[in-house]
């Protein structure tokens, strides 16, 4: 998991070799990090940080959404390398096939036999891949396998 720690001797490392990306990423993180501590009125955990890494890359995406209907190729490319270098700080994705196989193992392990336990699933599910896999991708393949059942 990633710490604050890790995120501001990267930063420290950005600026001496300066590299503008990681630097400018960075510090937006880090940024995100201090207003969540300020509204949470405390430290953050490296599981809510990990969740505001994500945070972040979900936004620059949506960014380069809106810039690819703007036709905006400089924007695009900036918010890709801000999305690589936020991706080095999460853990690495689960595989499809390990996936599927966790799927199936929490959908035995809820006894659910239909969409109905889809909830039932979900909450036996996330905890085993949390950060490793896109919820809208999990949600999607649960609801296709209890679909089947």
């Amino acid at each position: 998991m990633v710490s604050r720690a890790d995120l501001e001797n990267d930063l420290k490392q950005a600026i001496r070799s300066s590299d503008e990306v990681r630097k400018r990423t960075l510090r937006m993180v880090l940024s995100s990090l201090k207003l969540a501590e300020v509204e949470k009125r405390g430290a953050l955990d490296d599981a809510a940080i990990a969740g505001i890494v994500r945070k972040e890359i979900k936004m620059r995406q949506e960014a380069i959404e809106e810039a690819q209907r703007a036709g905006r190729q400089d924007l695009i490319q900036a918010s890709q390398a801000e999305v690589a270098v936020l991706e080095g700080y999460l853990p690495k994705a689960i595989d499809p096939a390990e996936l599927d196989a966790l799927v199936r193992q929490a959908i035995a392990e809820a006894g659910a036999v239909g969409p109905q336990d889809m909830g039932k699933v979900m909450k036996v599910l996330v905890p085993r891949v949390e950060g490793r896999a896109d919820g809208k991708q999990l949600s999607s393949l649960v609801r296709d396998l209890l679909s089947r059942a």
